[in-house]
């Protein structure tokens, strides 16, 4: 072989590595889907410790991440126009929270990768096979747990003995009606009746209002939805109109003015299903990630609403709660 020939030859070989790796570069950024059915400020504290969880795990958005964000805004009729939106934006993983939004995406995701936080029966709702062995794309944190509503209407009957009567918010989410059921079951082991009632906004006080006196409802709660979540405020607000003692399924009603709450911590909730998320992003396949139950459930008194109110809270209750907000 010739000088010229070795000098060819070389020049290859040093070059050759190079242009193999162009030809097949790695991805560096992921796309993060989040679609919501409230509004991005209404959850802005639990979207910003997803956000913040995934930073925690190494992530840095604009260089190794980014979010495409798609918020129903409480409509929940735009949601699969929203995560078709999302399909188009090539997201690696789809966060979606709650219940409507996982149905929404799963009807546009294909194969794409569904994690969630806050659903409270995800094989009820075909989301998942099992909770052990999801067996497809989805899988994530229930907000539910065999014993929380019989937990919730203890906590309940502990503070207040004489409640009889108590009136449910519902809405008309898919499926709402099985908590429902259990409730209204559940209830009725402990002498309480049910009245299912359904506070769409403030224009409904009035009506509602009349209806709970004349059937004589003497305390409040509402199923663990993302509608009533998104008009939390409202709830809270109607139950203190009525000055009757209410509990409700997460913190963020107390927070919101409601009197009690006993749940899953839904900020913890969102947190970990960041880890999800990431688990997924290294390679971990959905269907094998067991669906994982709350980490911890919570009590919590507004003691201010209750000051408000003129309501006692027993001393024995104030002492089990979690955190009292003033």
């Amino acid at each position: 072989m010739n000088t010229r020939r070795r000098l060819v030859l070389a020049l290859g070989a040093g070059t050759l590595a190079p242009f193999a790796a162009f030809a097949q570069p790695r991805k560096t950024i992921h796309r993060i889907g989040v679609l919501g059915t409230g509004s991005q400020a209404n959850g802005a504290t639990l979207y910003g410790a997803f956000a913040q969880e995934l930073k925690s795990l190494g992530y840095v958005e604009g260089k190794t991440l980014a979010f495409e964000y798609r918020f129903a805004n409480g409509n929940l009729n735009t949601l699969p126009t929203l995560a078709a939106e999302l399909m188009q934006k090539k997201v690696d993983v789809i966060f979606a929270p709650n219940s409507p939004s996982v149905q929404a995406a799963q009807k546009v995701a294909g194969a794409t990768p569904i994690v969630f936080a806050t659903v409270s029966d995800p094989v009820e709702r075909r989301f998942v096979t099992s909770m052990t062995q999801p067996g497809g794309n989805i899988t994530g944190i229930t907000s539910s747990s065999p014993q929380l509503i019989l937990k919730r209407l203890q906590v309940l009957k502990a503070t207040f003995p004489k409640v009889s009567h108590l009136a449910v918010a519902i809405s008309r989410e898919f499926r709402a009606s099985t908590q429902l059921e259990e409730i209204q079951r559940t209830a009725k082991g402990m002498g309480i009746e049910v009245l299912p009632i359904e506070i769409r906004a403030r224009r409904s006080f009035d009506e509602a209002a009349d209806v709970l006196r004349k059937w004589k409802a003497d305390a409040f709660s509402c199923l663990e939805t993302s509608v009533n979540y998104f008009n939390r405020e409202v709830l809270a607000e109607f139950s203190a109109k009525m000055k009757i003692p209410a509990i409700f399924t997460s913190k963020d009603y107390a927070e919101a003015g409601g009197l009690m709450s006993y749940g899953a911590n839904s900020e913890a909730a969102y947190r970990h299903a960041a880890v999800f998320v990431d688990k997924i992003l290294k390679g971990a396949k959905p269907g094998a990630l067991a669906v994982e139950p709350p980490a911890k459930f919570e009590l919590i008194v507004n003691t201010k609403t209750a000051k408000t109110l003129g309501i006692v809270i027993p001393q024995a209750i104030l002492q089990q709660a979690d955190q009292l907000i003033a």
